[in-house]
């Protein structure tokens, strides 16, 4: 993991400690802005350099440490959401957000002596509806200006006034634009199913899949499912949505059939039960379940290496 970058002055610099207390703060924002964890550490990198490079008296200039830093990395975040839209569109397959593990699990990657780093404790992501797989995957369907209007307001509570300044345009402008983003989450929503039973379903889901049941699978789900996979060209994954519960059902009988030696596990997957695939001693799949009715209506399967970095061995062992 990244981490602020440290200031050039002496130790005298003042409120160092509320400044560097913000950086969890800022990934929190950044993650649920950018939907990837190593992107919101990059725009958190660059807003600690950019307070950084500021001499002592503008530093000591600004009334509020927190709220510049806040504004500075959204600010950030606006530009990169921006140009991230062109990256998606040129990204080979389905682009999905970065999976998160559960809390307890996070780890960074092996130390020298074989075990696992635990990250740092202002890397976490606070795991909440607002980073749940389908609330990301509707965020990404929004425009920069829509999705940090927002974040910003419905998520972070800052009010309208604050939230124009940063995103450089009125009041009434981003009250709309909060208004818009709302109504696509409402639409995209489906009825709630509580937690015990989305991971008994995800539980019957692994089970089936173990034993290769194509009809429980079929049965497990929804007949208009859609499962989703990203492996951004590095590792093979379906490039298009595969669509229906039989269709859904041959595929997955068919790729556990190719992988050999290939163990389940269950793991939250953004706050929500979701499965974690090993091979070989490596994660190579974290897929994350909507669940609609009792049945699984859409799955989110990462295989992107490059999206799985904290889920190391001891992570999903």
């Amino acid at each position: 993991m990244s981490t602020p970058l440290q200031p050039a002055h002496d130790e005298a610099e003042p409120e160092l400690s509320a400044v560097i207390g913000e950086r969890r703060h800022l990934i929190n924002l950044a993650y649920r802005l950018l939907g990837s964890l190593a992107e919101a550490e990059d725009a958190v990198q660059e807003t600690y350099a950019r307070w950084y490079a500021m001499s002592r008296p503008q530093q000591e200039a600004i009334e509020s440490p927190g709220a510049w830093l806040t504004t500075v990395a959204s600010r950030i975040c606006l530009d990169l959401l921006g140009s991230a839209r062109v990256r998606h569109e040129r990204y080979v397959g389905s682009w999905i957000p970065e999976p998160l593990p559960d809390r307890s699990e996070w780890t960074v990657g092996p130390t020298a002596d074989g075990g696992a780093e635990s990250a740092d404790p202002a890397d976490r992501v606070t795991l909440d509806e607002s980073v749940t797989m389908a609330f990301l995957v509707v965020l990404e369907s929004m425009t920069p200006a829509e999705r940090v209007a927002f974040v910003l307001h419905d998520v972070f509570r800052f009010p309208f006034p604050e939230v124009a300044e940063i995103v450089g345009r009125t009041p009434a402008a981003c009250r709309q634009l909060a208004y818009s983003a709302r109504r696509r989450i409402r639409d995209a929503q489906n009825p709630a199913v509580p937690a015990a039973g989305q991971a008994g379903v995800v539980r019957h889901f692994k089970e089936a899949w173990e034993a290769r049941d194509i009809k429980a699978l079929v049965g497990l789900l929804d007949p208009g499912a859609t499962m989703i996979a990203d492996g951004g060209g590095l590792v093979g994954a379906v490039l298009r949505p595969v669509e229906g519960s039989e269709r859904i059902a041959q595929y997955l009988i068919q790729m556990a059939g190719r992988t050999p030696g290939l163990t389940l596990l269950e793991r939250k997957v953004n706050g929500r039960p979701g499965l974690v695939a090993r091979h070989a001693g490596t994660t190579v799949t974290v897929a994350a379940f909507g669940i609609t009715g009792g049945r699984v209506s859409r799955i989110w399967a990462i295989r992107n290496p490059d999206k799985l970095r904290p889920w190391t061995e001891r992570g999903s062992s």
